[in-house]
């Protein structure tokens, strides 16, 4: 890894927050870039340290997690927030990958996995704990997630678009999918605001739930 992954670290818990700037702190290629007990001054925070990625408590005093990622993911976009919580109940899952988290991991979790998670959100992919993915997995299987259905069902996406939504949808990160296609990273990019554009979604997460919907 040629340069430091910034991470910012919202969590309420003292011990925990001291913990996680320990490790990122003292891991190659990793640097904590700020550390905030609660999310109520989330964009002051966000704009003083400009992470990459964002460790996001679930439940914190005032604004609760979700409600600061979904306003992070609205006006950072290119911000990845991992959710980290001691709940794996579906509902909260769902809720914060609606908001536009990328990944979901449990405090339960060791320090090598909650790297790792970080890595793969850095890199564009889902991080989701193996536990939770499945959880995933049976929304869709017992069709318990639904969204309500566009009016107009052609949302205008090229077949260009629609190639690289399926690709999306199918679990591959944007790395994997640019080189499968033969387009740069940064093209793949641009593509896949295109389509969360067109579909009226601002995440990865409910773009696939419209995907497969």
């Amino acid at each position: 890894m040629n340069t430091d992954i910034k991470v910012a670290i919202f969590e309420d818990n003292k011990l925990v927050r001291e913990a996680l700037q320990t490790i990122l702190d003292g891991t190659a290629g990793f640097s904590c870039c700020g550390c905030f007990a609660d999310g109520n001054q989330w964009e002051q925070a966000i704009r003083r340290s400009e992470p990459d990625v964002v460790l996001m408590d679930i439940e914190m005093p005032g604004m609760s997690g979700i409600e600061v990622t979904k306003s992070l993911c609205a006006k950072y976009p290119d911000t990845k927030v991992l959710i980290q919580s001691v709940y794996n109940d579906n509902e909260r899952i769902f809720q914060a990958l609606c908001a536009g988290a990328v990944g979901y991991i449990l405090k339960t979790d060791p320090p090598h996995k909650y790297l790792d998670a970080i890595i793969e959100a850095y890199n564009g992919a889902a991080a989701i704990n193996t536990a939770i993915a499945r959880k995933i997995i049976n929304f869709f299987s017992n069709q318990n997630v639904m969204l309500v259905a566009p009016q107009n069902n052609d949302l205008g996406l090229s077949e260009r678009e629609k190639e690289l939504l399926s690709l999306i949808a199918g679990g591959q990160d944007y790395k994997a999918i640019a080189a499968s296609v033969f387009i740069s990273y940064e093209t793949m990019r641009t593509h896949a605001k295109n389509i969360y554009k067109k579909l009226h979604v601002s995440s990865r997460s409910e773009a696939v739930l419209k995907a497969r919907q």
